[in-house]
């Protein structure tokens, strides 16, 4: 299903033809993000996205966007907390020009003084908004109570003093340091000729002299007592985010901890949805999710409940995880979770840009081409004990951390530190 290929220099190339289709998905994927920064350049990465957007050697700003989005094309780019890619999709007699203007936007950004000065109000402004927004809030306090003192904890899109302080110089060092061909791959999906996307990697990429790529601060130590913030704010809902330290992107059991996240709270029929929601009305929202990093992870549970019911509501979701860490799963509740999720990745796949981020990001992530028939394999040797032994392991109350946003009480704080066992809470 899928080729790869390497360029002389470390530029890594992987495609999946799918001969059925109209369009080609295309990212440039690199292995540069948030984690990969400190002190006064914490931002630095989503800086450095926006900026890549403003104008390249070729092509200028209104260009980027016009010679892409003026085909019938969909242009954007993301930043994660180690990845940063560049996409679009766009119908198949596009691609060169498609290429050339991302791959222009890849190595030869102008980052000019005067677009950077002028970017860092929107970014400011973002910033912002996040901020205003309770459902994203609470994941960045959440952040802050697993990875303290980490770049891990601290916001992807940095602070308005980091944002405000940094300089177009700042970016270009940036740039010269992760944008380097060991650190890139381009992913591409749809109707294609794997040679063809080699060639045009080539032609752009080529000429790039071999650069080491950069390490990352690991994450050291292991939680050993529970944490929480609560944050008051004159809101009609309280936002609740309780994360747990998951595994790394290596670990054996990263495939059955997904499962066990849509058993929880992975879909309207999961435990968390109807008990907390369908059986006792205390939330609007609910669900459980994961995600694994080079070297950590995190296990999450998010909702929206009722100011008022915010103590009963948390008491239920920890007696949830206790349940399941005591007595397991029964075998239709396993299956349909596998069912489910097998189902949802089979659909996913359907489309080109799913392909491509899909291939994309596990060879920027671990230098490998991930198969649907490899995945599947890996779910169907997953017994049903698997759920209760993984859910003992993650589950520990020691390593629980609860971040609330909304109008929290004095009494419902110290209600809520009891529940998690935290001493001497203030």
């Amino acid at each position: 299903m899928y080729r790869k290929d390497i360029l002389r220099n470390g530029v890594r190339v992987v495609t999946h033809n799918i001969k059925d289709r109209d369009s080609i998905s295309i990212g440039f994927w690199v292995g540069v993000g948030g984690r990969y920064e400190e002190g006064r350049l914490k931002g630095a990465a989503h800086f450095l996205e926006h900026i890549l957007f403003k104008g390249s050697k070729k092509y200028a700003c209104e260009e980027i966007k016009m010679l892409i989005e003026g085909v019938g094309g969909a242009l954007n780019a993301f930043t994660s907390e180690e990845q940063t890619c560049f996409y679009a999709k766009i119908p198949s007699k596009h691609l060169n020009q498609t290429f050339d203007v991302l791959a222009d936007m890849i190595v030869s950004p102008k980052i000019a003084l005067q677009d950077v000065n002028k970017e860092k109000t929107v970014i400011v402004e973002e910033i912002k908004m996040y901020h205003d927004l309770p459902q994203y809030f609470v994941l960045e306090l959440l952040d802050g109570l697993l990875w303290p003192g980490h770049p891990l904890g601290k916001s992807l899109a940095g602070t308005k003093e980091t944002v405000s302080g940094m300089s177009n110089r700042d970016l270009k060092n940036f740039h010269k340091t992760h944008y380097v061909p060991e650190n890139i791959v381009v992913a591409a999906c749809g109707h294609l000729k794997h040679d063809r996307i080699v060639n045009l990697a080539r032609r752009k990429f080529g000429k790039l002299q071999k650069s080491p790529k950069k390490g990352y601060v690991k994450v050291d130590g292991v939680q050993s007592t529970p944490n929480a913030r609560f944050f008051k704010k004159d809101i009609e809902q309280m936002h609740l985010a309780l994360g747990i330290p998951g595994f790394d992107e290596w670990h054996k059991e990263r495939y059955t901890l997904s499962l066990l996240s849509v058993i929880l709270g992975g879909n309207m029929s999961s435990r968390l949805f109807v008990e907390v929601r369908e059986k006792r009305g205390l939330a609007y929202s609910i669900a459980s999710s994961y995600k694994t990093l080079h070297d950590t992870g995190l296990f999450l549970i998010r909702a929206g409940v009722d100011n008022r019911k915010i103590v009963e509501a948390t008491t239920l979701i920890l007696k949830e995880l206790s349940k399941i860490k005591r007595l397991g799963v029964s075998q239709s509740e396993f299956q349909r979770g596998k069912d489910y999720l097998l189902g949802q990745l089979l659909l996913g796949l359907e489309d080109t840009m799913d392909n491509m981020l899909w291939v994309g990001e596990g060879m920027v992530s671990k230098n490998q081409v991930k198969t649907l028939k490899g995945v599947v394999k890996e779910f169907e040797k997953i017994k049903k004990e698997d759920i209760r032994c993984v859910a003992k392991e993650i589950f520990n109350p020691k390593r629980y951390n609860l971040a609330l946003v909304g109008p929290v009480t004095s009494l419902q704080e110290k209600q809520l530190s009891q529940l998690l066992g935290i001493a001497n809470f203030r």
